[in-house]
């Protein structure tokens, strides 16, 4: 999967906001554009795994990805179920990405799938991948068989996706966290790295564009807040207000010289290990699917 995803790709939520039809001409489009493989997130719009399923029928060489499914918005046998059809119907095109938010109450309230209270988040997800595992599947088998991903930021659990799946999409991270996970996952694994960029050339805009955007997921605490501070950030520079060092790490370009920053934080990510970097453009209008923005950034492929 390491050759069909290709250096570069988008990850994007904006589809979600999109009707079908201009889901499917965006995904024809960044497929022309060159970029390897299209990854897809999932808050409370279109179900990722149908989103994966249209988008692959509008494209014929786009790798499309779950970035990532959320373990705890559905069964894992519909998980499985769900990434066998995809799979044999789109032989080696097909990525699932999987993760999930630790939380039993609040606007992220899951229901059916449970985590028990005081669980692990790493057992969570080996009992969750057990469990797809033991899934008596009647569907006919992929020709090509589809790689699973872990969204995973902490040490166990990029070890848990080494151990247990090809490889890791982290979210969220600075380059240090690409070298420490290439070493953990080993030289095989597929190592694809999402990487915010903002190409507004206004500084002030890009700035508050990128703050705002750590801080919502820094917020949250958790797994982001003790990555960081993993690599050398502190507990003063990650709550409130992030640092600018924070967010320069986290988030690349914004001003005139936006595009060469972005390149040179794709360079220092594939230099640390990564095989692929995916793009995530942040812009003031989440409704609106970033084309132009697409489009600039293909130069970079």
């Amino acid at each position: 999967m390491k050759a069909e995803a290709g250096r570069l790709g988008v990850w994007t939520l904006a589809m979600d906001a999109q009707p079908a039809t201009r889901v499917r001409e965006l995904a024809a489009e960044i497929e022309e554009l060159g970029y390897g493989a299209l990854w897809v997130g999932e808050e409370f719009g279109r179900n990722v795994l149908i989103q994966a399923g249209l988008l692959l029928g509008a494209t014929d060489r786009l790798v499309i990805g779950t970035g990532i499914a959320n373990i705890f918005f559905r069964d894992p046998i519909a998980m499985a179920a769900a990434e066998r059809s995809l799979a044999e119907a789109h032989p080696g095109r097909f990525v699932l990405g999987l993760g999930g938010h630790r939380v039993n109450d609040g606007p992220l309230m899951h229901l059916g799938h449970r985590v028990p209270s005081g669980g692990r988040a790493v057992a969570t997800m080996g009992s969750y991948l057990d469990a797809m595992d033991a899934v008596p599947l009647q569907s006919p088998p992929p020709a090509v068989p589809s790689p699973r991903v872990l969204g995973a930021l902490g040490p166990k659990m990029l070890d848990l996706a080494g151990a247990r799946t090809g490889g890791a999409l982290p979210y969220l991270v600075p380059v240090a966290h690409t070298e420490d996970a290439r070493a953990r996952l080993g030289a095989d694994a597929l190592l694809a790295v999402e990487q915010a960029v903002v190409l507004d050339p206004d500084p002030g805009a890009a700035r508050d564009l990128a703050t705002a955007h750590v801080a919502k997921y820094l917020a949250l605490g958790g797994a982001h807040v003790k990555d960081m501070m993993r690599f050398g950030y502190t507990e003063d520079e990650l709550s409130g207000a992030p640092a600018d060092r924070v967010v320069d790490a986290l988030v690349a370009g914004g001003g005139p010289t936006a595009l060469d920053a972005i390149a040179e934080r794709v360079r220092a990510h594939f230099d640390a290990g990564a095989d692929h970097v995916c793009l995530q453009v942040l812009t003031a209008d989440r409704a609106t699917a970033p084309i132009s923005e697409w489009r600039e950034l293909a130069a970079l492929i």
